[in-house]
């Protein structure tokens, strides 16, 4: 179709009206896991438009003198029904501390006010069981007598596997993994009975004794300006399951979070992909109240590229993508100035770069089925095993392959891949390409108004001439060749026309972009 009257694309800055959504703000539960200890620990997450926060769950002092913010000693009163009013887990034999795992309410450890799920257990009348094995700690409870005092220290980064959710009481289901697993939970309430059955006080806290309260505190703030997010385990292909990792720009990272079910992940990463994506916005209207309208930022963010081993394995490497101006850039770290432009690892004219986007797999991000529809071709006989590919051909069987971490990202540099050519191919207007047919030398011009031409370089003889509209299809060998076809107003024939560019020419490739671009 040709261009000629129609409207111009979308202004550079404009998100595509299928991706847009709001920018989120967002809290919520999920473990951090710690591939060393292979252990995960509830955390909070909160999201604001420009930070993530990472907050861990802390027992602190609301009211009251504490002379020891680390340990609480607490001395619980034995009631003839329920005991101590608490569970425990673990034990030193499962390389874990003993943790409080519940708490009933009204009973004895419910009443001091001063022990939570998920206090280690430091001591007992004064014996050291930071060592001890979970029956040792159970013995040594149930055998303590009528007045037990232990020392407890809140246990911030608690497996979660020793933790029941908040506001969980009754009895555990965890029964069955028998006594000699950390999830076993010790009921000491349901054998309280000591040597001495009278009935005991009620233990209950003192008026001037210290008051606590779990609460959650940040502990970690991720700058979310052009940061990345990475869904894949580090020097492999493979997905982690319902986790990711945000990665600022100045190299802090989250650590990976892992949510509970598929659907909270696909969540938080759409949550965090569009506040990071209005981020990036922001970042580039700002650059270009700077520049003239010719080198306005259409579009930038990181990618996964894929690199050879040494032992022909497939790496990837972050590298920061930007489209500006007449230029397709590839940097290793972001420009945050004017003059880290001039310090990209390349810098390729947008006029003979081919765009291709090699597969997608909308199973991992159901959320986008309903909005993001490309019609792309599938390259099934890639070896890759990341879904969100894509190329780009830069010259003479050259190339650099991609990969981005969700749909919506390759979307948005399908579109933005468009656009900038687009506009790059309207502010050229014309351009003349050398080349060759049946060992005459020839000039080939594409003109944004006109369409194409090709024409004898001695003579000016015009040999051919076709508009936009006539196009109907064209291809190349990927090195010199080029192959167009025409269909001929008068009889409606498909017409053949060929042509050997020569190296003052165009990559073959790019040049069947660049014609397709004009008829968009």
């Amino acid at each position: 179709m040709n261009v000629a009257g129609k409207q111009p694309p979308p202004a550079p800055l404009e998100r595509p009206a299928s991706l847009l959504v709001p920018t989120w703000t967002k809290t919520g539960i999920a473990l951090l896991y710690d591939e060393g200890s292979e252990n995960a620990y509830d955390i909070q997450l909160k999201l604001t438009k420009e930070v993530l926060t990472i907050q861990k769950q802390d027992v602190i002092c609301v009211s009251g003198s504490d002379h020891n913010t680390n340990h609480r000693t607490v001395t619980l009163h034995r009631q003839p029904v329920g005991g101590l009013g608490l569970s425990i887990k673990g034990g030193a034999e499962h390389k874990v501390p003993v943790v409080i795992s519940k708490i009933f309410k009204d009973q004895a450890a419910d009443q001091t006010g001063m022990l939570f799920i998920g206090d280690a257990l430091i001591q007992v009348n004064g014996i050291n069981v930071e060592s001890a094995t979970h029956e040792e700690v159970v013995h040594l409870l149930r055998n303590a007598g009528d007045e037990v005092t232990i020392t407890v220290q809140y246990l911030r980064e608690a497996p979660s596997f020793l933790k029941l959710p908040l506001g969980s009481p009754g009895p555990s289901s965890d029964h069955s993994s028998g006594a000699s697993s950390p999830l076993f939970d010790s009921g000491l309430h349901l054998n309280g009975n000591s040597t001495n059955t009278a009935p005991s006080s009620p233990s209950s806290p003192i008026a001037n004794e210290p008051k606590y309260e779990k609460r959650w505190l940040d502990t970690l703030s991720v700058p979310l300006s052009i940061a990345r997010i990475s869904r894949y385990k580090a020097g492999t292909d493979k997905l982690r399951s319902n986790a990711f990792e945000v990665l600022a720009l100045d190299g802090v990272s989250t650590g990976i979070l892992q949510f509970y079910t598929a659907q909270e992940c696909a969540d938080w990463l759409r949550a965090l992909s569009t506040n990071i994506s209005d981020l990036t916005l922001q970042n580039m209207k700002m650059a270009n109240k700077c520049c003239s309208l010719s080198h306005q930022i259409i579009h930038m963010g990181w990618v996964n590229e894929r690199l050879e081993g040494t032992d022909s394995s497939q790496v990837y490497k972050y590298k920061f993508l930007a489209l500006k101006g007449s230029s397709f850039y590839i940097f290793s770290t972001p420009p945050v100035s004017t003059l880290d432009w001039v310090r990209a690892e390349k810098i390729y004219h947008l006029c003979e770069v081919l765009f291709k986007v090699h597969k997608l797999w909308l199973a991992d991000d159901c959320w986008l089925q309903a909005n993001l529809y490309l019609g792309i071709h599938q390259d099934y006989e890639l070896e890759d095993q990341r879904p969100y590919c894509f190329s780009v051909m830069v010259g003479h069987g050259q190339s650099h392959y991609f990969n981005v971490e969700l749909g919506s990202e390759l979307a948005a540099w399908e579109k933005s891949f468009q656009r900038a050519i687009f506009l790059e191919v309207q502010r050229t207007g014309s351009k003349t390409y050398m080349c060759s047919w049946q060992g005459v030398t020839l000039c080939f011009t594409v003109d944004f108004a006109l369409g194409f031409t090709c024409f004898d370089s001695k003579t000016k003889n015009v040999l051919w001439r076709f508009k936009f509209s006539q196009l109907k299809g064209s291809s190349d060998d990927g090195k010199t060749r080029v192959k167009l076809l025409f269909q001929n107003l008068d009889t409606k024939q498909i017409e053949m026309k060929k042509a050997l560019l020569g190296k003052l020419g165009p990559d073959p490739a790019a040049l069947t972009q660049k014609n397709l671009n004009f008829r968009i």
